[in-house]
Formats: structure tokens, C-alpha cells, sequence
């Protein structure tokens, strides 16, 4: 079986919030597969919904991880849980800081990784 690290899959995932930071629609696309799951206190989302949210621009302003940790479900899958802080970019000005833990799966097709399910959980 390979080796999989946790920076690997932490780099990955910055490139999704890095997205979110910049709004950029492309790059969302990119990171998440066709089937791309997301379940949140709002409800499931698709890889359309969760790239809809950009089109008005940037949702966050800034993000931190901690308390990230991978779990290697099989060959070319692999769990990334961690805590995030962060703060929604509004147009009226910057959010209050926000905290959640999310479980992301990403998998391995055709040589590139790509997210095919997230789940936010409020942390307390």
C-alpha cells in the first residue's frame, strides 16, 4: 500500500479554502469530483452548489486548521479530519470567527486527488 502523509492531504485542502478565500469558481471545480458530496447544517450540497457560493466573490476572509488527522480507508482514499477557525468574508465587513470540525474524503482517479465528500460539524 502507498504512504500517504498528513501534509499531503492538508495541502489539499488548503487549496479548497484557498478558493473560498479567493472566490475562485475554477479552482473549486477542480478539487471536487463530479459525485462530490457535502453535508452541512444547511443541508447536502453538490460539487454545483458548492461552487455557486463563489460566484458572488470571496466567503471567507481567513481560516486556520488544527487538530488535523488522516485515516487511509483503502488504496486511493483517504479521511482528513480537522478543526477549522475562520471568519466569512461579508460585504459589509469581516464575520465573527466561526469554528467547526470537518471530515473530508479525498480519492485518488486518474493520478489526481480529488474531494468526493465533506461534512462541518459546529464546534462547541
Amino acid at each position: 500500500m502507498k504512504t500517504y502523509t498528513l501534509d499531503q492531504f492538508v495541502a489539499l485542502e488548503t487549496e479548497v479554502w484557498e478558493a473560498l478565500v479567493s472566490g475562485d469558481v475554477e479552482a473549486d471545480g477542480r478539487l471536487l469530483a463530479d459525485e462530490f458530496l457535502g453535508v452541512y447544517s444547511s443541508g447536502f450540497a453538490g460539487r454545483a452548489e458548492h461552487a455557486e457560493q463563489l460566484q458572488a466573490g470571496p466567503v471567507v476572509k481567513c481560516y486556520e486548521f488544527s487538530e488535523a488527522r488522516i485515516q487511509v480507508l483503502s488504496e486511493g482514499i483517504v479521511l482528513l479530519s480537522y478543526k477549522a477557525e475562520f471568519i466569512r468574508h461579508k460585504k459589509d465587513g469581516a464575520g465573527a470567527k466561526e469554528a467547526i470540525f470537518v471530515t473530508s474524503i479525498w480519492q485518488s482517479s486518474s493520478g489526481s486527488w480529488q474531494n468526493v465528500f465533506s461534512q462541518d460539524t459546529k464546534a462547541d
